[in-house]
Parts: structure tokens; C-alpha cells; sequence
């Protein structure tokens, strides 16, 4: 029969192929030996495993976040009016220019006022008339003019007193005086001209400081206060060209905008700027102080963004909310202290509690000026 040869062939052939799963086994466990390091009896050499990962780290410094918020905004003048006459008539003198500065109280507009003259001469007239015959009767004597002559006398002289004002007062109207020191505009006026109470004649503006105001969101509301240092650039200058500080805040909040008004003062002593000008406004706001990190070393992960820590020779894995970003580097709200080292290059390595062998980053630097918020 062949049932015995049948059986010798097939022991051989498992024997042949477990004699091949042993070999390829210890293959692989030679491989990993030599691979991690381990006691190699052929040649004698006992080197022992080491766990650890080569890493760049970056020392942790601290920073005051800054924002910086940038806006338009349009300037005008502390004081400023447009000046009308308060009554009609021929203009007789303009007495300026176009850019002149005036005093407070300057003549700048005279309309023929000869009527106004004389009713004042004539009203002056009346006072001193009744003023005489009220001293007449003083120096009569005690009951020479009865008590209700002398009230009627005491009335006549308050009468023509008030008559005197009132034609003096005519008579100032006559004149388009300044309100305040300042800058006298372009006028359209010239003498001759006959106007009215609604003839607009020039605008006058005190312009040694202007005011500013531009829009600031409701997040950075707590952070403003009055005082507040701020710098202004016009468009085509790429330095700012005023300085200046926060004199108000609006009361309320857009709800639309979602932002509030900010007033500020720009010192235009030199008299470069003028009212109407556009300006892109910079103010830069102080928070409290974060840890700075290389943006490299954030990670993101199910949780949130992370990074990785040297604590102890090991890696340790720390959360960290990415608060501002700078150029190449980010504050982070996190459990960092300066001079903590977190790891910038290997970060793909990194594990809980897994040994490092690290360098510093030679390049490190301080942070770069912050970004201006949106």
C-alpha cells in the first residue's frame, strides 16, 4: 500500500515548512535587536536601547499683548461756525482775507449803519434831557414838585436810558464781528454787496487743535480710557503726522456697527492739518501678559490646539488658546512660565512623557510688532 510514503512525504514538508517560519522568526528578531540597540553576543558589543527623541526647544518669554486697532476718521476744528450778519443791508467794508487770522471781537463785516448813528445821537439826546430835568427838580427843594412828578421824571430818564441801548445795540448789529480767535475762510462777500440775515459770509475756525472721531469695536471698549495715546497719518504720508490723546467716548453703542465712537485731540500747532481731512488713525491698546511661542510648535488636535513642553527631560503635553498672533511667533493663554522650553522642530515625534535629547534654537528671537486688529 502507499499510505506510509504519502504520510513520510507530508511530515517532511511540515517539517520543512516549520524549519522556515523558525528561521524567518529569528530573522526578524536578530533585525530588531541590532535595530534598538541591544546586547549583541556575536561581536560583544552591549549597547542599550535609549528612548529618546532629538528635538530643537525655544525658551518661553513674556509679552503684554498690544492690539493695535487702526480707523478712518475725519477731523474738524475745536471751534468752529459759519458766520451770518444778524441784519440786512449794504456792506460798506470787508476787512479781511481769505486765511487771515483774527482776534476775538475783529471787525470783519461793516454794512452802512448812518441811520443807526444818528438814532443812537438821538436816543443819547433824550437820556441827557431827562436827566437834566430830574436834577431841576432834585435841587427844587423838598416840596416844590409834587411826589408824582418826580416818579414820572425817574421813569422818563430809565426810559431814554433803555432807548440809548437799544440803539446802540442797532448800531453793533451794523458789524460782523469774529466770535473767537482763529482762521477766516474764502468769502464771496465783497463792498457794495447788499445782504441778508441768511447770506452766509465765511467760515471761521480755531484749528490749533483738532478734534477726531472713528469707530472702535465694543470688544476694546474696557480697555479705553480717557487720555489714551493716539497717532494720526494722513493717506499719502506712511509715518504718523499727528499725535494726540482720547478726550471722549461716545455714551452709547451702534447696534448696527457694533461700535463705538471715540473723540480724540490732535495738537496741530504747526498748522499742517485742516478741518475735513481724513486720517488713519492708530491706537494701541494694552492687555495683560501672555507666554510667547513659536507659531510652529501649535498643534490641533480633538480637544484643541496644543504644544509640547519640556518638563523634567520628558515631553508634556499643554493647552494653549492661541490669543494674538506676531510674525513667526503667538501668545498663548497657557500653563507656561518664562524660561519654560517648548519644542519648535520635531513636534511629530513628541508622545506623553517620552524622553528628549534636545538644542535650543539658535535663531530665537523676540517677537515682531504685533498685528493691527480688524
Amino acid at each position: 500500500m502507499a499510505f506510509p510514503d504519502l504520510t513520510s512525504r507530508l511530515a517532511v514538508r511540515f517539517a520543512l515548512i516549520t524549519l522556515g517560519a523558525l528561521l524567518a522568526l529569528l530573522i526578524l528578531v536578530r533585525f530588531a535587536t541590532i535595530t534598538l540597540g541591544e546586547e549583541d553576543p556575536a561581536n560583544g558589543r552591549g549597547a542599550m536601547m535609549s528612548d529618546s527623541v532629538p528635538v530643537i526647544v525655544t525658551p518661553v518669554t513674556m509679552r503684554t499683548e498690544e492690539v493695535r486697532i487702526e480707523a478712518v476718521g475725519t477731523a474738524r476744528a475745536m471751534k468752529s461756525v459759519t458766520l451770518f450778519p444778524e441784519v440786512g443791508g449794504e456792506v460798506t467794508a470787508v476787512n479781511f482775507n481769505a486765511g487771515d487770522r483774527v482776534e476775538k471781537g475783529d471787525i470783519l463785516i461793516e454794512l452802512d449803519a448812518r441811520q443807526e448813528r444818528l438814532d443812537v445821537e438821538a436816543a443819547r439826546n433824550q437820556l441827557a434831557n431827562a436827566q437834566q430835568i430830574l436834577t431841576r427838580y432834585d435841587e427844587a427843594g423838598e416840596g416844590a414838585v409834587s411826589a408824582l412828578v418826580m416818579d414820572e421824571s425817574r421813569t422818563a430818564v430809565q426810559a431814554a436810558r433803555i432807548a440809548v441801548n437799544q440803539a446802540e445795540e442797532r448800531l453793533y448789529d451794523q458789524s460782523v464781528r469774529a466770535p473767537f480767535d482763529g482762521i477766516i475762510g474764502l468769502t464771496e462777500i465783497d463792498a457794495g454787496d447788499r445782504i441778508g440775515p441768511d447770506t452766509e459770509i465765511a467760515s471761521l475756525d480755531a484749528r490749533e487743535t483738532l478734534l477726531v472721531d472713528f469707530p472702535v469695536p465694543e470688544a476694546y471698549l474696557t480697555r479705553i480710557d480717557i487720555g489714551d495715546p493716539v497717532e494720526a497719518a494722513t493717506w499719502t504720508a506712511s509715518t504718523p503726522e499727528a499725535s494726540g490723546e482720547i478726550v471722549y467716548l461716545d455714551s452709547r453703542v451702534d447696534p448696527v456697527s457694533r461700535t463705538v465712537t471715540v473723540r480724540a485731540a490732535l495738537e496741530n500747532a504747526e498748522d499742517r492739518l485742516r478741518p475735513g481731512m481724513s486720517f488713519r488713525m492708530t491706537l494701541d491698546l494694552q492687555g495683560r501678559e501672555y507666554p510667547v511661542v513659536p507659531e510652529v510648535s501649535i498643534l490641533w488636535g480633538g480637544e484643541g490646539s496644543y504644544l509640547w513642553a519640556i518638563k523634567d527631560g520628558g515631553a508634556q503635553r499643554v493647552s494653549a488658546t492661541i490669543v494674538q498672533r506676531l510674525e513667526g511667533r503667538v501668545l498663548v493663554d497657557a500653563a507656561l512660565q518664562e524660561g519654560d522650553l517648548v519644542v519648535e522642530e520635531g513636534v511629530q515625534r513628541m508622545r506623553e512623557g517620552v524622553q528628549v535629547d534636545y538644542e535650543r534654537d539658535p535663531t530665537a528671537s523676540g517677537p515682531a510688532e504685533p498685528v493691527a486688529a480688524p
